[in-house]
C-alpha cells in the first residue's frame, strides 16, 4: 500500500507534491455553484485558472468557471474542452474528455493577445483571442456560467492567479514514483483577485467557499450540503493517493449497460435486468470490501455484485426487495434465508470478503443472514439493478467518499485507490514503450523516454516498427535473434538480414540505419518496444530446449527453438502461464501462429491474416500453456523438423497487462472493457469473423476518440478512423463497425499506469 509520504516528494525545481484532503461535489440537480464578484484586477486580461476535476454526468454543457456575459471555461455536450469569450468559442480541443473514473487537471492562462488551455499538463489549444471580462469587477461563478450549465462532478485544489499567465508546472509535475502528472503546492503570489479553494473548511456550508490564499476572497456557496447523508458534498474523493483521501469508485456511466446517472455518479436510476449499473472499479481478488447504498426509489431494487461482462442468470449475487419475495440470490438461486424487506431511505450495505469468497448484506446495520459463499471471484463489480424486469429503481451509493453511515465490519476497507493492492509495476513505460519518430534517411537513435523523463527509459528486447505516413511492411527485431535480423508480421517470409535496419539495441531505445522501411526522410514511424532481461538463458523445461530472454516482472519472454516435427513442449521461463503466444518460423516461409487465452486450445489465429479463429490441433497440440511450457503440434508453422522458430510469450500482470475478450454491440455506446489500468497499447482482433488485427496506442494521436489505427496484418498507412476511448481503467468502443460489430473480439493491452495512480483521459 502507498502511504501519504509517497507523494510528499521534493522535485528538482523546489516545488513539493501535496496531499489533497478534500474535494467539493457539485450536484447539478441541486443547481450547485459558487459565486463571487471580483474587484479591480492587478492586471486586466492576465490571469491563470487551475483546477483538478473529476467528471460526473457526461454529454451535457457544464462550465468550470464562468461570468455573466457568456464567457466560460468548461465541457460542452460534445465532451471536448472549450473556452468561450463573449459567446465565441476561442479554443475547442480536438480531444474529448469523458472518463468519469479518475481525476484530471485543467489549466487556462491568458495574457493580452495569447491564451493557452492545458489538460494534465499538456497544451490542448491556443488562441490569440482572449476574454476581456474574466478577472474584472463582475460576477464570476465556479461550477456554472450565467447561473446555468451547472457542473455535475467534483472540483479540488482550485487556484486563480491575478496578474500572471503561469505554466502548469506552477501547479503540477510528473511524479518520479508513479510517472503521472500530480499536484504540487503553488508557492507564488495571487494578485488582487486571486484565490485558493482547498475545500478543507466544511463545518458549515458557507465555510466551503473559504479562500486560503491570504486574500480573503471567499466565495458564496449555493446548492451544496454538509448535512450527513446521501446529499453530503464535502468529499475525500481527491486526485492524490493517501490514507486520508484518494480516488474512489463511483457508478460507471460508460459501462455500456444502463442507468441514468447524477450527483457525481453516486446516484443511478436503473431499469430492467438487462440494464444494470456497475461500479468503475473491479473488486480485487483479495481483501475485504464494504460499501453502502441508500434507497431513493425502491421499485424491486437489487443490490450486490455481478460479473462483467454482465451475466444476470448465473453470476449474480444480490439482496432484492420485492419481486417474488424479499430475497438473497446467489448465482441465480434464491437462498432459503428470509431477508427483511426494505424501502426508501433504508441503507443497504454490502460486505464482500474476497479472501474467504463470501458476501454479507446489512439493512440499516442489521445483518441479513450469511455470510454467503461464492464459487467464483473473477471479474466482479459492485452492482445495482431493477430485478423484476419492469420499472426503474434509484440508489445512491457511498463507497466511503462521504464517510460511511455505519461502521464497517472489522477489517473491511473502502473501495478507493489507496486501498487497492500495490501493483508490481508502477510505471508501464519502464517496460513497454510506444515511441513516435520522424525518419532522417541516415542513422537515427530513437529514445523511448516519456514526458522527457529518462527514469522511464529502458533497453528493449523486442522492437516492432511500423511506418505511419506511408504503406510499409512491419519490422520485428529482438535481442535473442540479434540486430539486423528482421521479420514482418504482415508477410510469411523467412527472416532476412537487413544491414541498414535496426543496428543496435541501446540503453534508452534503439538505432536504425537508412532502410527505407524504417527510416525514410520526413516519413513518420512508431516503434513499439518491450523490455526483457537483456540476456539469454537455456531452458530445458520442455521436450525441446529453448534459448530465452525473459522479464517475469512484466510477463514477457522471447524464445528461440528448433522444431522436431513431432508433438512437443517448449519452455518459456515466465513462471506463470502465458495468455498469448506468437510463433514465427525463421528459416523459411510460414504463418505467424497465434494462441490467445480467449480461444480454445484446439484453435489458432494467424497474425499475418484476417482469418477468424480456426480449429487445428496441429498448432498447439490441443494443450493450454502451463507455468513452464507451451505446447506445439506438427504444423510446419510451429514445428517442422529442423525448422528454426521464434516465440513471443505474454502473461497477464495485474495493473500492467491484460488479455481477454468482449462482444461488440454495433453502437457508438459500445462495450467498456475493464483492464485495471490506463492502457498505452491495445491489440484487437475478431475471433469469430474475418477481420484485421487493429493496433492503438496513446502516442497516436494522444487523445480520445482514439484514432491512428494500424493493422498488424497489412502494410497500410495509419488510418484516421476514430474507434476507441482509452480511459483510466480500460477502454470503450465508440464505433458501430469493427472493433465493435456484433462479433466476439480478443484483445491484448499494456499499461501506461495502473488505476491506482492513473489520471482521466
Amino acid at each position: 500500500m502507498f502511504a501519504a509520504k509517497d507523494l510528499l516528494l521534493t522535485r528538482p525545481s523546489g516545488g513539493v507534491y501535496i496531499i489533497i484532503a478534500r474535494s467539493l461535489r457539485f450536484r447539478s440537480s441541486a443547481t450547485a455553484y459558487l459565486n463571487r464578484t471580483f474587484g479591480t484586477p492587478t492586471t486586466q486580461n492576465t490571469f491563470t485558472f487551475s483546477a483538478w476535476a473529476k467528471r460526473g454526468k457526461l454529454s451535457t454543457l457544464q462550465n468550470l468557471l464562468g461570468v455573466s456575459t457568456n464567457t466560460s471555461i468548461g465541457f460542452p455536450a460534445a465532451d471536448t474542452l472549450v473556452v468561450t469569450c463573449a459567446g465565441v468559442a476561442t479554443i475547442t480541443t480536438s480531444g474529448v474528455y469523458r472518463d468519469p473514473s479518475a481525476w484530471c487537471h485543467v489549466l487556462y492562462k491568458q495574457t493580452t493577445g495569447a491564451a493557452t488551455l492545458y489538460f494534465n499538463g499538456v497544451s490542448v489549444g491556443t488562441s490569440a483571442t482572449v476574454s476581456a471580462v474574466f478577472n474584472t469587477a463582475v460576477a464570476h461563478q465556479l461550477g456554472a456560467a450565467n447561473t446555468s450549465n451547472y457542473v455535475d462532478g467534483y472540483l479540488a485544489e482550485v487556484n486563480f492567479i491575478d496578474g500572471q499567465a503561469l505554466a502548469p508546472t506552477s501547479f503540477g509535475a510528473i511524479n518520479a514514483t508513479t510517472g503521472v502528472w500530480a499536484p504540487i503546492k503553488y508557492t507564488g503570489t495571487y494578485g488582487a483577485n486571486g484565490f485558493h479553494l482547498d475545500f478543507n473548511s466544511y463545518a458549515t456550508t458557507a465555510a466551503l467557499g473559504t479562500d486560503t490564499s491570504g486574500n480573503g476572497n471567499t466565495w458564496t456557496v449555493n446548492g451544496c450540503s454538509v448535512t450527513a447523508g446521501a446529499t453530503y458534498d464535502s468529499m475525500i474523493d481527491v486526485p492524490t493517493v493517501s490514507a486520508t483521501g484518494s480516488n474512489y469508485c463511483v457508478w460507471n456511466p460508460v459501462s455500456g449497460l444502463g442507468g441514468t446517472f447524477s450527483d457525481g455518479n453516486l446516484k443511478s436510476a436503473t431499469g430492467t435486468v438487462t440494464q444494470p449499473t456497475v461500479g468503475t472499479f473491479q473488486l480485487p481478488i483479495t481483501g475485504k470490501w464494504y460499501w453502502e447504498v441508500t434507497v431513493d426509489t425502491v421499485a424491486d431494487m437489487a443490490v450486490g455484485i455481478n460479473v462483467y461482462p454482465f451475466a444476470y442468470a448465473t453470476r449474480t449475487f444480490y439482496y432484492q426487495q420485492g419481486g417474488a419475495s424479499n430475497s438473497i440470490v446467489i448465482e441465480g438461486t434464491i437462498n432459503a434465508f428470509a431477508a427483511a424487506s426494505y424501502t426508501n431511505a433504508d441503507v443497504i450495505a454490502v460486505a464482500y470478503n474476497a479472501d474467504s469468497s463470501q458476501i454479507t448484506w446489512y439493512k440499516n446495520n442489521t445483518q441479513q443472514g450469511g455470510p454467503f459463499t461464492l464459487t467464483s471471484l473473477a471479474n466482479l463489480f459492485p452492482y445495482l439493478v431493477q430485478a423484476s424486469g419492469s420499472g426503474s429503481c434509484t440508489g445512491v451509493v457511498n463507497f466511503g467518499q462521504q464517510g460511511f453511515k455505519y461502521t464497517p465490519p472489522s477489517g473491511y476497507s473502502a473501495l478507493n485507490t489507496y486501498n487497492l493492492p500495490a501493483p508490481a509495476i508502477l510505471i508501464g513505460a519502464a517496460h513497454m514503450a510506444a515511441t513516435t519518430y520522424t525518419g532522417t534517411g541516415a542513422s537515427l537513435t530513437v529514445a523511448n523516454t516519456v514526458n522527457s523523463t529518462s527514469f522511464q527509459s529502458f533497453q528493449p528486447d523486442l522492437v516492432w516498427v511500423k511506418g505511419r505516413s506511408g504503406a510499409t511492411d512491419h519490422a520485428w527485431y529482438d535481442s535473442v535473434r540479434g540486430v539486423q535480423k528482421q521479420l514482418e508480421s504482415n508477410q510469411t517470409g523467412a527472416e532476412t538480414t537487413e544491414t541498414t535496419g535496426l543496428t543496435s539495441f541501446g540503453s534508452t531505445g534503439f538505432t536504425v540505419g537508412a532502410l527505407a522501411q524504417m527510416n525514410t526522410s520526413a516519413a513518420t514511424y512508431i516503434g513499439w518496444q518491450w523490455k526483457g532481461s537483456g540476456t539469454t538463458v537455456s531452458n530445458t523445461s520442455g521436450t525441446i530446449t529453448s534459448t530465452v530472454c525473459v522479464n517475469p516482472t512484466a510477463g514477457f519472454s522471447v524464445a528461440t527453438y528448433t522444431g522436431t516435427g513431432a508433438n512437443a513442449t517448449v519452455g518459456h521461463s515466465l513462471g506463470v502461464a502465458p495468455n498469448m503466444v506468437i510463433v514465427k518460423r525463421r528459416d523459411t516461409t510460414g504463418n505467424w501462429g497465434t494462441w490467445h487465452i480467449s480461444i480454445a486450445n484446439t484453435n489458432y489465429l494467424l497474425l499475418n491474416t484476417t482469418a477468424a479463429s480456426a480449429s487445428g490441433a496441429t498448432y498447439w497440440n490441443s494443450t493450454t500453456p502451463t507455468s513452464t511450457v507451451f505446447s506445439i503440434g506438427t504444423s510446419t508453422d510451429v514445428n517442422a523438423n529442423t525448422g528454426t522458430y521464434i516465440a513471443y510469450c505474454f502473461a497477464p500482470i495485474a495493473g500492467y497487462s491484460a488479455f481477454g475478450s468482449y462482444t461488440g454491440n454495433a453502437s457508438t455506446d459500445g462495450p467498456f472493457v475493464f483492464t485495471g489500468f490506463r492502457p498505452r497499447w491495445i491489440l484487437i482482433k475478431s475471433s469469430t469473423t474475418t477481420d484485421d488485427w487493429r493496433i492503438y496506442d496513446t502516442s497516436r494521436p494522444g487523445y480520445n476518440v482514439q484514432g491512428g489505427t494500424l493493422l498488424a496484418d497489412t502494410a497500410g498507412a495509419e488510418t484516421t478512423a476514430t474507434e476507441l476511448d482509452i480511459l483510466s481503467n480500460g477502454f470503450k468502443a465508440r464505433v458501430t463497425t469493427t472493433p465493435n460489430a456484433a462479433q466476439t473480439y480478443i484483445y491484448a493491452a499494456f499499461a501506461e499506469s495502473p488505476l491506482k495512480n492513473s489520471l482521466a483521459r
